[in-house]
């Protein structure tokens, strides 16, 4: 090879990164655009946010479509660019606006990680996994805005645990029904007939997600795999449980169920 085309070749090494740079980049931006309209139409949207931001997904969906036009239309327009410069002999000004404009490989990864685990790891609601222990039996960890004039056999419970929190008799629990739905969660150091019927509440987004349940007495609560999504019906009774005093439910009737459409509690 001649020292006249070595010296031809070289400029063209940075325009084609940055075009690869380019193309990956709008690639990029239209999968994130299709990610995103994948969780809406699947309704795996609800594992992640509150329904009431769900806007959001809708907008992210509209501005990454837009970047990913906008990306895709100047590289189309850099190829002319670049075909009509290669029929001039005009390089060296062009690839230099390659080099001034491209992504780095480092913003590209930073984009492409998520996209990539979001799209390997299944979707699914936090579950006791989640818990760790960390797990609250006062509504005084939620904000008390219920207004409780709804019928009680339809209270969730969070519902259930503002109205505790609200109360200044907790005895006045006592003979009251419930029928509530939540997964079942167990640690090692509960007595065999007890377990947690417990949820989420997400205010925001998963970030912020705190885990609440209500403690269950049934003969044969150790028998149920952790996990399970449940509905417990029963009647309060005040008792002790993990050292406080609080109403127990004790459990008339306890089913499986599937996993709601909405597992999370919304504040």
């Amino acid at each position: 090879m001649s020292v006249i085309e070595h010296v031809h070749e070289q400029p063209q090494q940075p325009a084609a990164r940055a075009a690869l740079q380019g193309w990956l980049k709008t690639g990029l931006l239209f999968g994130l655009a299709l990610y995103f309209v994948y969780n809406i139409l699947s309704g795996n949207l609800a594992n992640y946010i509150n329904q009431r931001f769900a806007w959001l997904s809708y907008v992210a969906v509209v501005l990454f479509v837009l970047l990913g036009a906008a990306s895709l239309l100047e590289l189309l327009r850099r190829d002319a660019h670049e075909h009509h410069d290669h029929e001039g002999h005009e390089h060296h000004d062009h690839d230099h606006d390659h080099d001034h404009s491209s992504v780095s490989w480092v913003a590209l990864a930073v984009v492409a990680v998520p996209l990539v685990l979001g799209t390997l790891i299944p979707s699914q609601p936090l579950g006791a996994t989640a818990i760790d222990g960390s797990i609250s039996l006062s509504g005084a960890t939620v904000t008390t805005a219920t207004t409780f004039t709804t019928n009680p056999l339809e209270w969730n419970v969070l519902d259930w645990l503002r109205a505790f929190n609200a109360s200044d008799d907790i005895q006045s629990f006592n003979g009251r029904q419930a029928d509530v739905v939540g997964f079942v969660y167990r640690e090692a150091t509960f007595p065999d007939e007890k377990l947690m019927v417990a949820r989420f509440t997400v205010s925001c987004c998963v970030a912020d997600a705190a885990a609440i349940g209500l403690p269950i007495v049934w003969p044969e609560a150790s028998s149920i795999p952790q996990d399970t999504w449940i509905r417990v019906q029963g009647t309060f009774q005040v008792g002790e449980f993990r050292g406080d005093t609080v109403p127990l439910l004790i459990a008339e009737s306890i089913e499986e169920v599937p996993q709601p459409e909405h597992p999370y509690l919304y504040p």
